[in-house]
């Protein structure tokens, strides 16, 4: 039989959970809530669903692997030009694109811990080593992580908003951090929450893509936009950088439906404000709560938040809540990772949750 190489063998795959519709038939249970994967409770923008509508007819044809319109609205939204914007199957494909572009076997790349678990399984898929630092107050501890670059760093990744934590890096810890990043190296700055941010304080990637810096920003349309299911996000970087990523792009990544759905998802400002406010305001529902259950939690600047308990308890709260129809994210011993839905879902969340914690 044949084997994989070590480097495969060895990577713990992700797991993901199993359909909504599955665990009710397991369980016996129906009108279930999932809140495990960071999606858009409101669903897509409805100029979005009409785009795929129109473009069902069309599914004979191969789609256009460049999204040409999508890349003349975002360039004219985000005043860059066409060729610093790449195209994905989601904004994890353009991690892998990045890694597969820029490092080598023995090559290294450093990343924050706990974060976007898919970062470390790339790297290590293309025989590169993952350096993870610890979190400090469950924020990416950037003076720890510039102080691990050594000749063999290729690629740094900062989640902002961080997943799992919903925490954030600000403009000056940045601002630091970027003047002690030698030249040879690439920061990518993973912003798939971005537009769910409120503090002022948030770092502006920009700032460093102005400023020529080896810097590709990650942005997606499965979050805050309601297309997860289409899987499409995109990167932007210097055209140096890009044109070289091209070069490991499939010619037909991103399908034709998500190419239209994105174009539509962007001019809705109105659909987008809604999902926005729905969001704050049931992240401050669901402060107030835990708070009165005595939870603690990390607040957040994106769709989800992170709950810390002081026990190793974790697997029984996700096992009682999934019984009563909730389904969260467990992340660990003593943490769960709660997605922000509709204000009844918020509601049964919290009913489900104070039984489980008892």
């Amino acid at each position: 039989m044949i084997k994989a190489p070590e480097h495969i063998s060895s990577i713990k795959p992700y797991i993901p959970g199993k359909p909504v519709e599955e665990l009710e038939r397991e369980l016996g249970i129906s009108r279930s809530v999932k809140l495990a994967s960071n999606e858009n409770p409101m669903g897509p923008s409805p100029l979005a669903l009409k785009a795929i509508r129109n473009g069902l007819k069309l599914l004979n044809r191969y789609p256009d692997g460049s999204c040409y319109y999508l890349r003349e609205v975002l360039s004219g939204k985000l005043q860059v030009r066409p060729d610093q914007l790449i195209f994905g199957n989601g904004s994890n494909e353009i991690i892998e694109l990045a890694v597969r572009t820029y490092i080598r076997s023995g090559d290294e790349a450093i990343m924050a811990h706990p974060s976007f678990v898919v970062y470390s399984m790339i790297v290590q898929a293309a025989q590169g080593k993952s350096i993870a630092v610890p979190l400090k107050d469950w924020r990416h501890d950037l003076d720890a992580m510039a102080s691990r670059i050594t000749d063999k760093t290729r690629v740094i990744f900062i989640a902002n908003p961080n997943n799992p934590t919903g925490t954030i890096n600000t403009r000056e810890e940045m601002d630091r951090f970027m003047k002690k990043v030698p030249e040879g190296v690439l920061i990518v700055s993973d912003e798939a929450y971005h537009e769910y941010v409120e503090s002022p304080e948030y770092a502006d990637s920009f700032t460093y893509l102005r400023a020529k810096n080896d810097i590709l920003i990650l942005r997606t349309f499965s979050k805050i936009y309601g297309l997860a299911g289409l899987r499409i996000g995109y990167g932007i970087a210097q055209a140096s950088i890009i044109q070289e990523m091209n070069k490991v792009r499939q010619p037909f990544n991103v399908n034709s439906l998500a190419h239209a759905a994105a174009i539509e998802a962007l001019r809705d400002e109105i659909h987008l404000n809604k999902v926005k406010q729905i969001n704050t305001r049931g992240k401050k529902f669901l402060y107030g709560e835990l708070r009165k259950l005595g939870v603690t939690f990390i607040p957040s600047e994106a769709n989800f938040i992170y709950v810390v308990f002081r026990e190793h308890v974790s697997g029984r709260v996700y096992d009682e809540m999934l019984k009563q129809g909730v389904i969260v994210r467990p992340m660990g011993p003593t943490s769960i990772r709660i997605t922000i839905g509709l204000q009844a879902e918020n509601r049964k969340l919290v009913k489900v949750l104070g039984k489980a914690i008892k």
